[in-house]
């Protein structure tokens, strides 16, 4: 055996699985195909922006993120708590009143639904921050809409401001993902704080793969089939271990180890990349599209949440498009068309640096969604990524977690 296990993919749940695999002593080699570490968490450098593959947030509540990153290194810049809708043609704050209590009556004021709703708002974040996680994860599930609806939210508030958030980040533009899901997202965004590293999501991944023993992680290197306890590599190599976990996601997985990894789906997501002199003036916040009228379900101008995301005097732009549309071939002209409905027609004279196109942002956890799925796959193979766990940073590097421990079960301890 040339190595004790060989890990297929350096996204985190990869990187997590490494991490405990070598701190228990257990000598592992870790295959990436890309040039760098993160799978879908990486981030480039293009004419002096920095451009996250795709809108990417870090959520600070999540337990992974807690207990394995060192966040004051991370160096992270925060969004402001809340978001802004754009509805009927002019912007309106949606604050949180516990960490923006002077942006109460603005919060009140804005047409996104009624004063009925609003205290809806608080007594369903009240019920998933009252219960834990495990607990909300057993419930009987349904969709996030139908749970919507179940708490009592006019039509208008969905779809003016619970869509729009959560297209974004369950890339679910139709509130179909499953409603055990949604409790566990917001409850961690009314707990921590919504932000990204000052030197891009890039340094999460850089971070997890810094504290590896040297020589564990290799870049470049393409797992074209798993065989047994060997991995066939694109060069016809082939390199043997006692196990094999593959930590990519939920499509590759299901190509390398067939039908003991059925393929869980895949929510698309695109983002469109702008560029501009000066800065719109909306603040650091999430803003979302309250009237439906998209593309673009989230922009934000992350330079004014991260300076360091753009060049001084310049501003960043990123419009993200979730769900079937992100694949239109018209996009970045239809993303572009909306931007110069909110800000002016010199939002068609920004420049466009790039759009992202992600075919398989997250897997598809539609309802009945059952977390903690199986990583141990008999014979010495294992699989591990956020399509075993929560489709999140944490449901990845938890997988990563709980794949090592069945690792080391196998292994004799």
């Amino acid at each position: 055996m040339e190595t004790d296990v060989v890990i297929v993919g350096a996204g985190p749940a990869g990187l997590v699985c490494a991490g405990d695999l070598t701190a228990a002593g257990v000598a592992t080699t870790v295959l990436e195909a890309a040039d760098g570490p993160g799978g879908r968490v990486r981030t480039d450098t293009v004419d002096g922006y920095r451009l996250d593959r795709g809108f990417q947030i870090l959520l600070t509540a999540y337990p992974q993120v807690r207990r394995r990153l060192d966040l004051d290194d991370l160096d992270l810049a925060r969004f402001e708590p809340g978001a802004v809708v754009h509805l009927d043609g002019s912007f309106h704050p949606v604050a949180d009143p516990l960490r923006r209590p002077l942006e109460l009556p603005g919060t009140l004021a804005a047409p996104v639904g009624t004063l009925a709703d609003k205290a809806r708002v608080a007594l369903l974040v009240l019920d998933v921050c009252t219960h834990p996680v495990p607990e909300l994860l057993r419930r009987p599930d349904i969709s996030s809409r139908q749970r919507l609806r179940q708490a009592g939210f006019s039509d208008r508030m969905v779809d003016s401001f619970w869509r729009p958030l959560f297209a974004g980040i369950q890339l679910d533009p139709d509130l179909e993902v499953s409603a055990r899901r949604f409790d566990v997202v917001l409850r961690m965004l009314a707990r921590g704080a919504t932000a990204v590293p000052r030197r891009g999501m890039q340094a999460v991944p850089d971070q997890l793969a810094a504290g590896l023993p040297d020589g564990t992680l290799r870049t470049g290197i393409e797992v074209v089939s798993v065989t047994g306890s060997q991995v066939v590599l694109a060069d016809g190599d082939r390199l043997g271990a006692r196990a094999v976990v593959v930590a990519t996601d939920g499509p590759t997985a299901h190509r390398l180890l067939g039908a003991a990894v059925p393929d869980p789906g895949s929510r698309a997501v695109a983002c469109c990349w702008f560029s501009m002199a000066g800065a719109p003036r909306v603040g650091g916040g999430l803003l979302l599209d309250g009237d439906g009228t998209g593309p673009a379900a989230n922009v934000a101008v992350l330079s004014q949440v991260a300076p360091s995301y753009a060049p001084a005097g310049r501003s960043l732009v990123a419009a993200a498009v979730p769900g079937p549309a992100a694949l239109d071939p018209g996009l970045t002209d239809r993303v572009r068309d909306q931007l110069a409905r909110w800000f002016g027609t010199t939002a068609t004279e920004w420049d466009h640096l790039r759009t992202d196109v992600i075919a398989h942002g997250q897997p598809d956890q539609r309802p009945p969604f059952a977390p903690r799925r199986r990583v141990a796959l008999g014979g010495g193979r294992f699989v591990c990524g956020d399509h075993r766990d929560t489709a999140s940073l944490q449901g990845a590097m938890f997988s990563g977690e709980r794949t090592a421990s069945a690792v080391l079960a196998h292994l004799g301890g």
